[in-house]
C-alpha cells in the first residue's frame, strides 16, 4: 500500500496502474463469478439483501470483545436499533459511532459485525453500530437523519454505554463513509455534537458519478458503475437530491470546521477518485487529513480480513488515526 500526499490533483492524475490486481483479490472475484449469481443491478432489493445474508454464512468466527449489547434508541421516525461493542479494559472509553456500507439499500448490523469488533479491539473504543433505515422503503434523507440522531444520542448518553462524550468519532465504509461525512457536516451545521474524527473508508461522496475511476473501474471489480447507479436511484428521491450536500458531501460549498479525517481508498474501486477528491477538498479547507490508497485492491476489502491481509493493515491504520484524535 502507498500513502498519497493529497494535493487535489496527484492521485487522480495517475493515468496508469501502479500495481496489478492483487492475486488474492482476483481469486475472490473469480470465486464470485463462479457462483453464477446475477449482477447486483439485475437483482430485486429482497434478492440483494438475501445475497448479503448468504455471504455472512461464509464468514469466519468474529473477533471477541468484552461485551456486545443490542438495544434501541429514539429516532426521527421511530426507534433505531443499535449494537454496542465494549472492548476489554476500564471505562470510560472513547466512542466510535459506526455506519455500515451497502449503498443505503443492503447491509445491517450483522454484515459489519466483524469490522465493528475489530475496531473496538484495535483502538480500543466503544463502537456503537447504527441500523439506520434503508432505501428504497425509506429514501434520502432517512438514513442520514437516523445516523445524526444516533450520534446525538451517543453524545447525550455516553456514560450509559461506557464512553466519554468529549471523545466521539464517526466512521463507516462506502455508503457508511458517505453517512459519516454527512453526519460530520450536520454536526457542524446544527451546532453539535462535537466530533473529534471522521473515518471515511472508500466513501461515496458524489451522486453525479463523474470521476474518472467510476468509468475506469466500471465493471469486473466487485462494485460496478451499474451497481452504484442502482444504489443511488434507490436512495434518492430524484435528480435534485444529487446536488444536496447531505447526499453528496463533495458538493458542499464549505468544508471548513469539520473534524480531522482519515480517508481510505482502493485502486480498483469505482469510488476511488471521489473519495480522494473529498480528501483533497477537506485539506484545502484546513481540515487535517490522512489519506491512503491501497493499490491492487478492490472495493469492500476493509471487511475481507479472512482473505485479504490489506484489510488488517487498513483497520490498524484506522485505529491509529482514531487513537491520535482521541488523545488530543
Amino acid at each position: 500500500a502507498r500513502a498519497d500526499d493529497v494535493d487535489g490533483t496527484k492521485p487522480e492524475a495517475l493515468a496508469f496502474r501502479v500495481m496489478p490486481l492483487d492475486p488474492r483479490a482476483r481469486a475472490l472475484l473469480d470465486q464470485f463469478a463462479a457462483t453464477g449469481m446475477p449482477q447486483l443491478h439485475e437483482m430485486s432489493v429482497p434478492a440483494a439483501r438475501e445475497m448479503i445474508n448468504q455471504m455472512l454464512a461464509m464468514q469466519a468466527e468474529p473477533p471477541a470483545v468484552a461485551r456486545v449489547e443490542n438495544r434501541t434508541i429514539p429516532g426521527p421516525q421511530g426507534d433505531v436499533p443499535i449494537r454496542v461493542y465494549t472492548p476489554e479494559g476500564k471505562a470510560p472509553f472513547p466512542l466510535l459511532v459506526f455506519f455500515h456500507g451497502g449503498g443505503w439499500v443492503i447491509g445491517n448490523l450483522e454484515s459489519h459485525d466483524a469490522v465493528c469488533r475489530s475496531l473496538a479491539r484495535a483502538v480500543p473504543a466503544v463502537v456503537v453500530a447504527v441500523d439506520y433505515r434503508l432505501a428504497p422503503e425509506h429514501k434520502f434523507p432517512a438514513a442520514a437523519e437516523d445516523c445524526y440522531a444516533a450520534t446525538r444520542w451517543v453524545a447525550e448518553h455516553a456514560a450509559a454505554v461506557g464512553g466519554e462524550a468529549a471523545r466521539i468519532a464517526v466512521g463507516g465504509d462506502s455508503a457508511g463513509g458517505n453517512l459519516s461525512a454527512v453526519v460530520s457536516l450536520m454536526a457542524r451545521d446544527r451546532g453539535g455534537p462535537r466530533l473529534v474524527h471522521q473515518l471515511l473508508v472508500y466513501p461515496a461522496t458524489d451522486a453525479h458519478m463523474d470521476a474518472p475511476s467510476i468509468h475506469e473501474n466500471a465493471e469486473g471489480y466487485f462494485l460496478t458503475r451499474d451497481g452504484m447507479v442502482w444504489f443511488w436511484n434507490h436512495y434518492l428521491n430524484g435528480p435534485a437530491d444529487r446536488a444536496n450536500p447531505y447526499a453528496s458531501p463533495l458538493r458542499a460549498a464549505d468544508l471548513r470546521g469539520l473534524p480531522p479525517a482519515t480517508v481510505i481508498t482502493a485502486e480498483f474501486d469505482p469510488l476511488r477518485d471521489e473519495g480522494e477528491r473529498y480528501a483533497a477538498r477537506l485539506r484545502q479547507a484546513g481540515v487535517p487529513v490522512e489519506m491512503k490508497r491501497y493499490d491492487g485492491i478492490i472495493h469492500g476489502f476493509f471487511g475481507m480480513s479472512a482473505v485479504l491481509p490489506q484489510a488488517e493493515e487498513a483497520v490498524e491504520q484506522a485505529a491509529a488515526a482514531l487513537r491520535k484524535s482521541f488523545a488530543r
